[in-house]
């Protein structure tokens, strides 16, 4: 068998290149041929997972939530699905913490060794693909805005600092839901589309599955215009959603599942896939059941 290694260098302090042989050797172990690829730029991480998809029997890959989302945009625009393999090394880590795969090393590379195979769900938007989050509204900016140095230095902390200097007045937009079905609309100031248990290192969906065919939608409403009274409920309702979860009960917080989504907001409206800055203005979210061939723990639900 033959196994591509492609890791971000730069992710993780450095540390995953520092232990570069001994995570050949490791992975020898398993697939006998072992490549392997230093990205450089943005975009080298799809690039090189999408050309290995179709020459390797298995692709392993290194970094944070934002080199997951360039992975599954190579591997959705593969022809072939290669079994895959994952080594946390980001700042916040939410699909490997969703995935229970362990950020030290050694027991991540024993999840790819000796775990078990999962079919795993991810979500096309347009023509981009993420993994676990769509989300658009408050405090979304912060994590493709936070300066690399500040992540290396202050490690998740960064985010929230990024987020309270950009985000001190929460914008106010119009938002258009539809599943086919059911129609929201509502002035907002945060909606979420997820398809994961962690988000920003929060468990808000411990019920959640990445294998089951269905997303879950938080949209928190507000008045546009609002008074000092309404903004603080909405700066409450975001809270109540990161501290107690998806399912926490709060009358500003409107929820949907499904595996299909319309979803129409103002202009200059920014959309975050994965913590990686997307698209502006309308998108169609659809989910790909069982799309990626994901390695994982043991006994692990996903």
């Amino acid at each position: 068998m033959k196994c591509l290694f492609v890791y971000n260098p730069v992710s993780g302090r450095g540390r995953i290149a520092k232990k570069l042989p001994y995570i050949l050797r490791t992975l020898g172990e398993k697939y006998g041929t072992v490549d392997a690829y230093a990205t450089v730029r943005p975009g080298d991480m799809t690039a090189a997972v999408r050309a290995g998809a179709e020459k390797y029997d298995a692709v392993v890959f290194s970094g944070g939530d934002g080199s997951f989302n360039e992975a599954v945009q190579g591997l959705c625009e593969a022809s072939h699905m290669p079994e895959v393999g994952y080594i946390p090394s980001g700042t916040v880590n939410d699909v490997a913490h969703s995935l229970g795969i362990p950020r030290r090393l050694r027991r991540a590379l024993k999840v790819i060794t000796g775990g078990t195979n999962a079919m795993l769900d991810c979500m096309k938007i347009n023509d981009r693909y993420a993994m676990y989050i769509v989300a658009a509204g408050a405090f979304t900016s912060a994590t493709y805005t936070t300066p690399q140095s500040e992540k290396q230095k202050m490690g998740r902390i960064a985010y929230g600092i990024e987020g309270i200097r950009k985000n001190l007045k929460f914008d106010v937009f119009p938002v258009r839901i539809t599943d086919g079905e059911r129609t929201v609309q509502s002035e907002s100031v945060f909606v979420m589309l997820m398809n994961g248990k962690f988000v920003a290192g929060m468990p808000l969906n411990l019920r959640g599955s990445m294998a089951d065919g269905k997303i879950e939608v938080a949209l928190i409403r507000q008045r546009r215009d609002p008074n000092a009274v309404n903004k603080l409920r909405a700066y409450f309702a975001l809270a109540h959603l990161f501290l107690f979860g998806y399912r926490v009960k709060e009358r500003q917080i409107e929820r949907l599942e499904g595996s299909h989504f319309e979803i129409e907001t103002g202009e200059g409206v920014v959309w975050n896939f994965d913590g990686e800055k997307g698209i502006s203005g309308k998108v169609t979210v659809d989910v790909l059941p069982g799309k990626i061939n994901m390695l994982v723990p043991r006994g692990r639900k996903v």
